[in-house]
């Protein structure tokens, strides 16, 4: 039996593809898939059924699988031919896989779907790949499998997790540090707005050819390599919606570098503060946002410090999906109740919240 766990981003979104910084936590939501020696007539193949959706595939493990339906078993297949690309052929499974990370919401439920498949694999061969290897792969199998241009992001901070709290991760050198999260004081919240987003639809690819162009008119590889001052130098080469997006980037990069170093100081205010500008940012110049998430974070805000709210943005690709608040853990419940009852009457939808602390990188559950 493995594990992988869901993620949400602290700050430092739509930043990680162009080689910026992230500041991802891996959260108490768990893809979970157990699995057993298939029968010895089964043949070479990985058999998977999802109790999400009450549906089983067979993936082959001798050939390279194909990209097919159902669409969900793709994440799967992708990490298959990761490893067989690499000579790594496991034996027959039979596996059961359940999640409790909500799918559509931002916090990286396909991730957590790959990198449990891997960590599966890594089990069954008895041959452990190098981290930062494992999330490469597993990005590679939602690039070709799911055809989604993601970043690394996601891939690597539910390999990597840590219970003692975020990783600062540097997306060009794939490093990542340690940022602690231990204050029992404070806690996150994660609002769902139930609101399904889908990043294979075009507008993240959009996004993201938009950060190369701008990178190419900037003359640097990546676009989180450009600096504030030379975005606003080159606004009128540019254009206005290539300037908008590059400004978010170059911008996000600093607010997620001095959000880290006021997490790890315990300045709650600063951070807060931060998260509200990076969720400006994505509205407007990224334009990734939804009604609904802007509803969330103007109601956080309307609660305010004197409330025990320090802040909130959204979180994820975007276009629904969840927000964060960072809050006082004596007014949390407090808190969320008001944005589901508020919600509720602005949007006539029901919101799911919970609250996550810091949690573990993927790995096989001792039974």
């Amino acid at each position: 039996m493995v594990a992988a766990p869901g993620r949400v981003n602290l700050i430092g979104e739509h930043t990680d593809y162009s080689g910026g910084l992230v500041l991802p936590m891996a959260i108490d939501r768990y893809t979970v898939i157990a699995a057993a020696p298939a029968p010895a007539d089964a043949g070479l193949r990985l058999r998977l059924h999802s109790a999400a959706v009450d549906q089983t595939v067979d993936i082959p493990l001798a050939a390279t699988p194909v990209p097919g339906e159902p669409r969900w078993a793709n994440y799967a297949r992708g990490v298959v031919a990761g490893f067989g690309a690499r000579g790594l052929i496991p034996p027959a499974l039979d596996a059961l896989v359940i999640s409790d990370v909500p799918l559509g919401g931002g916090l990286s439920s396909s991730a957590a779907f790959e990198v449990a498949t891997a960590t599966l694999l890594e089990a069954a061969l008895g041959k452990p790949l190098e981290p930062t290897e494992k999330a490469r792969l597993c990005r590679k199998a939602e690039h070709d499998y799911a055809e989604v241009p993601c970043g690394i992001m996601d891939q690597l901070i539910s390999v990597l997790g840590d219970d003692a709290g975020a990783l600062l991760i540097d997306c060009r050198t794939e490093q990542a540090r340690l940022v602690p999260f231990a204050d029992p004081a404070v806690s996150l919240l994660i609002a769902n707005s139930n609101v399904r987003h889908s990043l294979g639809d075009g507008a993240y690819a959009a996004r993201l050819a938009a950060c190369v162009e701008a990178a190419r008119q900037l003359g640097v590889p990546e676009l989180g390599q450009a600096t504030p001052a030379m975005v606003r130098d080159a606004e009128a080469t540019l254009g206005p919606l290539l300037f908008r997006r590059a400004r978010h980037v170059v911008t996000e990069n600093a607010r997620t570098s001095a959000a880290a170093q006021a997490l790890a100081g315990g300045d709650w205010r600063q951070a807060g503060a931060l998260m509200y500008e990076s969720h400006r940012s994505l509205r407007d110049d990224f334009e990734v946002s939804a009604p609904e998430l802007d509803t969330l974070v103007d109601l956080a805000g309307g609660v305010g410090e004197a409330g025990g709210v320090f802040g909130a943005r959204m979180t994820g690709g975007g276009f629904g999906g969840c927000t964060v608040t960072l809050a006082a853990s004596d007014r949390v419940t407090a808190v969320g109740e008001h944005l589901a009852r508020e919600y509720q009457r602005r949007h006539d939808r029901a919101l799911t919240w919970f609250v996550s602390r810091p949690a573990k990188g993927a790995h096989v559950v001792e039974t």
